[in-house]
């Protein structure tokens, strides 16, 4: 069972996710949360200190569903890391969709907050070491590195597809070209 606080700081995300860090007030997350008035601020007694938590429970949210990604068997191949990601890509064009929206919301406003930045860069690098590891079994010789232009890659398709939506968009056509580029043919494993 989630608590409160929990409850207040996903209503935040979505606000965020919907409308933008200029939407996010006290009043706007206890509407969402549908929480009496005033429960958001007893929590987080300035904005500061909100979008703060709200930065901190994107990082963990995202670190609950990596874990439980990444604790499933390594892919067999290149073919089904790419089935694999392009899900991921799906799920947070679709039910995602606002959290993957919060979060860009935030990695603007980190250009100018180190608060902000830190959190979401530490996330970001956690989801790089995972997937490196993936891409080191698969044969990549510079798993690091070429995690980092996946991950590159993968947010600017999401964020193109997230402003300019298209109903019969695939992610995995891109997604297996880029991975071919790093890792060898399965024959030559």
């Amino acid at each position: 069972m989630t608590g409160r606080r929990d409850e207040v700081l996903d209503a935040a995300v979505e606000v965020v996710g919907s409308g933008g860090l200029r939407r996010l007030t006290y009043r706007a997350v206890d509407t969402a949360a549908g929480v009496p008035a005033g429960t958001t601020s007893n929590h987080f007694r300035s904005r500061d200190s909100l979008v703060q938590g709200v930065v901190a429970h994107l990082e963990a949210l995202d670190r609950r569903d990596w874990e439980a990604f990444g604790g499933q068997p390594a892919p067999a191949g290149p073919d089904e890391l790419a089935a694999a990601v392009a899900r991921t890509v799906r799920h947070f064009l679709g039910p995602g969709r606002t959290r993957l929206t919060a979060r860009y919301a935030l990695l603007l406003e980190g250009i100018a907050r180190p608060a902000v930045r830190e959190p979401l860069a530490r996330a970001n690098a956690s989801l790089t070491h995972w997937g490196a590891r993936w891409l080191r079994e698969l044969g990549s010789p510079a798993p690091e590195e070429h995690c980092e232009v996946l991950m590159d890659y993968l947010d600017g398709l999401m964020l193109h597809r997230v402003t300019m939506e298209r109903a019969d968009f695939d992610p995995e056509p891109g997604i297996r070209t880029v991975l071919s580029g790093f890792l060898p043919p399965p024959e030559s494993r």
